[in-house]
């Protein structure tokens, strides 16, 4: 794994969502929206993201979050430290390609642990992630975010839906896709192959709410998957 031939023809799976969090919370009120959210219907996996904030504060955030996970099933996943994931009991870990390699992150979080690495807009760097042990890649910015500089959309290029539909085809690793996602424009994604759709800002800046943004994700994935 990953396998460079085609896969065997089997029913695919549902597309599911992946949460991420905004890089800054009021840690009360956060843990109300997320458990809200996760009522709401499907979710896959929740991915702690504070950028800027303290090792402490990220413990404290976890140590508030990780039982709203465990509670709804859902995986709860660290960003960039390997080393906060295995101090507060993640069940992963997201990487980057500058955040130190899949090797030393498994070191830290163990055989058991899930890691998934940021792979952009390159195959070859999925592949490669494929061969040194993730457990999921995720591609990405798709559509317009605030969530990455200019400077690293210019560097990383922006994927179009065939890499989704090339993966599917090929590989047997579990692909996400992120960047700038919205129920009403998420359906090509999921009919491409995406197993899992990464959202941020169109779930906890959703003017109704997030549960009510997690059901409407929902119905679209749902519309994507029959299309």
């Amino acid at each position: 794994m990953p396998k460079t031939q085609a896969k065997e023809a089997t029913e695919r799976t549902r597309t599911r969502l992946y949460l991420v969090s905004p890089p800054a919370i009021d840690l009360s009120r956060f843990t109300e929206s997320l458990k809200a959210a996760l009522g709401a219907g499907d979710v896959g996996a929740f991915q702690l993201r504070l950028k800027g904030a303290s090792d402490s504060d990220i413990l404290k955030a976890a140590e508030k979050l990780l039982p709203v996970c465990q509670r709804q099933g859902t995986a709860f996943i660290m960003n960039d430290s390997p080393t906060l994931a295995s101090k507060c009991g993640a069940d992963g870990i997201h990487i980057g390609q500058d955040d130190g390699g899949i090797k030393n992150a498994r070191a830290v979080v163990g055989p058991l642990a899930t890691i998934g690495v940021s792979c952009h807009d390159s195959t070859h760097l999925a592949m490669e992630a494929g061969e040194a042990g993730a457990d999921y890649v995720a591609f990405g910015a798709f559509y317009p975010t605030t969530s990455k500089s200019p400077e690293a959309l210019k560097k990383w290029g922006t994927p179009k839906t065939s890499i989704l539909e090339w993966w599917q085809a090929y590989m047997v690793l579990p692909c996400v896709a992120i960047g700038g996602i919205n129920p009403s424009n998420c359906e090509p994604l999921v009919r491409a192959g995406a197993d899992f759709i990464a959202v941020i800002q169109a779930v906890w800046n959703n003017e109704s709410g997030p549960a009510e943004a997690v059901a409407t994700f929902n119905k679209a994935i749902d519309r994507g998957m029959t299309d």
